[in-house]
């Protein structure tokens, strides 16, 4: 009796410890079990908790609509503020205060490796819209084409450099911390710059491009919600106790009309559909294509007699492409958010973050964009965009690619040639 005694004292300090140092967001998933009798739709404060997520979500559609409509730019400066959250959330899972305190200035060596992965992918992607945005005969000009050709070599020496860094740093006995901490940093940058990339340049492939999908998500986790709310009482799957198989289905019927729906509107504004070949701020106008003009069906007799006052209906050949982008999004998607759950119980923690009321974390809410906006990027590339070459496309290549002087050079000897062919036929 006294060994047992003996044994079970000390438990009682060390657990007070433990729920002393327990953080805000972490979470007894133990507490959480749940059957299809005790889901949200039996949840006794889930009417204060929607109010919160309402009215935060509010505030996100206005902050997020009124960036849409000033454009191009301001959605890129947008998407680097919510990566620099994600980062900041990630960074911070694994962090130990007590590792870090004998590790001065090891967190800025995570940013420097965030910030030159930056100047990497988006050095990458804007230099063909750099071209086009500065003129000749200028300073800005020749700086701007010299960072552009150098800029792999910048990078790599930034890397180089933090790689050293770090190197100089290990110390005794915090090596396992140390290379743990590396290889998450690497992780953290190849999940958030990977889906990055994908979206800026759905960005400048149009906003419509953008826009869509990232609605879609919206949708389909709003209604996903709802449903579950006021009808869930299956299970769907038990990563996530409080995702049902109602919510699920009635999200995808309502995330297939949407999509029908907004791509025929997003699809009148040119705004949104003309890709952004430069990097200023101008109102765009463009040949919206065959995919933004609309085409008639005509509707069955009895239909346009009895039931519809009109005899042919005008669909956007957009608008079916996004039934297919609607499918993904309400099916594929939502398994980024059950791998963002299973992710969280596995480090017992309840959200990433608690920057957004209601919504948890920045991550929280970019799981899915994350997996749908990859896809957008590669449909848009595999189905919408012509596969063969039209002088169009050359044209644009020619101008993302060549400065000013090359474009002279190129002019002039494609002058030449045609002149020597003029000769040849005459």
């Amino acid at each position: 009796m006294q060994k047992d005694h003996g044994s079970s004292a000390p438990s009682t300090p060390t657990s007070a410890r433990f729920r002393h140092r327990r953080r805000s967001n972490e979470f007894n998933f133990e507490m959480s079990k749940t059957n299809g009798n005790h889901l949200l739709i039996n949840d006794h404060d889930k009417y204060k908790s929607m109010w919160i997520r309402a009215c935060s979500s509010l505030w996100m559609l206005g902050g997020f609509l009124l960036i849409i409509y000033m454009g191009h730019l301001y959605i890129l400066a947008m998407v680097v503020v919510i990566q620099i959250f994600m980062a900041s959330e990630l960074f911070n899972l694994l962090r130990r205060a007590h590792e870090d305190k004998r590790l001065p200035g090891f967190r800025i060596l995570n940013w420097h490796f965030y910030f030159t992965a930056m100047l990497f992918v988006y050095g990458r992607i804007l230099s063909h819209q750099l071209v086009n945005t500065v003129t000749s005969d200028k300073i800005f000009y020749k700086l701007v084409s010299k960072l552009i050709k150098y800029q792999m070599v910048i990078c790599y020496f930034l890397y180089i450099a933090g790689v050293m860094w770090f190197i100089l740093t290990l110390k005794k006995k915090m090596y396992k911390y140390q290379f743990g901490q590396f290889a998450w940093t690497h992780m953290i940058l190849i999940v958030v710059f990977t889906q990055s990339a994908f979206t800026v340049a759905n960005i400048f492939e149009g906003i419509f491009w953008f826009l869509l999908p990232a609605s879609l998500i919206a949708v389909n986790d709003v209604a996903a919600y709802f449903f579950g709310f006021f009808f869930g009482k299956t299970p769907l799957i038990k990563l996530s106790p409080k995702k049902t198989w109602e919510g699920f289905i009635g999200a995808s019927v309502v995330t297939t009309i949407s999509a029908f729906v907004l791509a025929n509107v997003f699809g009148h504004f040119q705004w949104l559909t003309c890709p952004r070949k430069d990097l200023s701020t101008g109102w765009l106008l463009c040949d919206p294509g065959p995919l933004f003009k609309p085409e008639y069906y005509p509707l069955p007799g009895w239909l346009s007699r009895w039931v519809l006052p009109w005899k042919e209906v005008a669909i956007l050949p957009v608008q079916w492409h996004a039934l297919c982008l609607s499918l993904f999004a309400s099916s594929i998607a939502p398994f980024g958010g059950f791998f963002a759950s299973g992710f969280k119980r596995a480090f017992k923690i309840k959200d990433f973050g608690d920057s957004i009321p209601g919504h948890g974390g920045f991550t929280d809410r970019m799981d899915c964009q994350m997996v749908m906006a990859v896809f957008a990027y590669i449909y848009h590339q595999s189905f919408v965009v012509p596969q063969d070459y039209t002088v169009e496309m050359i044209i644009n290549e020619i101008l993302r690619s060549l400065t000013l002087e090359e474009q002279n050079i190129l002019y002039t000897k494609l002058g030449q040639i045609l002149l020597e062919r003029m000769v040849e036929l005459y």
